[in-house]
């Protein structure tokens, strides 16, 4: 994509409330174009399952990730907001993975303070390092950026299980004041605590509407009204289409069959025609001698 993308800063700026929804693959990608984003969610879960098979505990690598993203980048006309799990390490690892992200073509880069290996924020056995630790890999993100106005930094906590939600609250206010752009305090129980989070910290704040997971779903408007100004759908394209996708085999296998009404399909003319065949063939036209059929 050569156009301008939206600008999460502006956004943030105007007082927008801004819905992102995951993309687990290019096929997801291309489909919300038609639909209409400024925004989507690399979720380092969800790729990690899409293209890799593998559950997210700390199994897919920087160099698997930053590659990720930046065929999203390249695939998508909305700004991608990219998960980078706990920075892949250390401060010097921090620094290599924000600049790698921003040049990928990230707008905004998520990091969280969870040990390795790192789980997903709404399954058991999360540990996380001290927070002043998580403080300076903050401070380090933030140096690191080539655009400090454009690339923005999200810092995540998943302290509340670990250690409780006002351990999970102090600590989003410590990585507010280590100079995060946006504060995240992963899988809050009740619209209570996302009140309480919302209230106490200065900085735009993010929330997981993960579908199945810890925290309650709420649509755009009551999250806007509680607080927060940028929510994150990680879960919906692919548990959507996964229950599509087992509904369409289970067809399959019974009837030896891809026709029903009970399945439907996107059109496959509409399909190829998003993804670029169209300018294939005008390519062969042009330059192959090919005529039509």
């Amino acid at each position: 994509m050569t156009k301008s993308k939206p600008s999460l800063r502006d956004a943030l700026n105007r007082g927008d409330f801004i819905v992102a929804p995951g993309m687990p693959d290019l096929i997801a990608a291309t489909i919300a174009n038609k639909v209409g984003f400024d925004f989507v969610f690399y979720s380092g879960y969800w790729s990690s399952a899409a293209i890799y098979g593998l559950p997210d505990v700390g199994l897919t690598t920087y160099t698997q990730m930053v590659e990720r993203v930046r065929l999203l980048a390249q695939t998508s006309s909305a700004s991608v907001i990219a998960d980078a799990d706990t920075g892949f390490g250390g401060l010097l690892n921090v620094h290599h993975t924000v600049q790698g992200y921003e040049q990928a073509g990230a707008i905004a880069i998520q990091l969280e303070d969870q040990e390795f290996p790192k789980k997903c924020g709404h399954v058991p056995y999360k540990q996380v390092i001290e927070t002043s630790e998580m403080a300076d890999k903050v401070r380090v993100a933030c140096e690191a950026r080539a655009n400090p106005t454009e690339t923005l930094i999200i810092a995540r906590t998943d302290a509340r299980q670990p250690e409780g939600f006002e351990s999970a609250l102090a600590r989003g206010v410590a990585y507010d004041e280590a100079g995060a752009d946006i504060v995240f305090i992963e899988a809050l129980e009740s619209e209570q605590e996302m009140r309480e989070a919302c209230a106490a910290i200065k900085k735009p704040m993010l929330v997981n509407m993960a579908d199945g997971g810890k925290t309650p779903i709420r649509p755009a408007s009551e999250l806007a009204d509680i607080g927060y100004q940028i929510a994150i759908f990680p879960a919906l394209t692919s548990l959507a289409a996964s229950f599509a996708i087992e509904k369409a085999l289970n067809h399959l296998k019974t009837e030896g069959t891809s026709i029903s009404p009970e399945i439907p399909l996107f059109s496959f003319d509409e399909f190829s025609e998003m993804i670029g065949f169209p300018e294939v063939f005008r390519l062969e036209k042009k330059w192959g001698r090919i005529k039509d059929d």
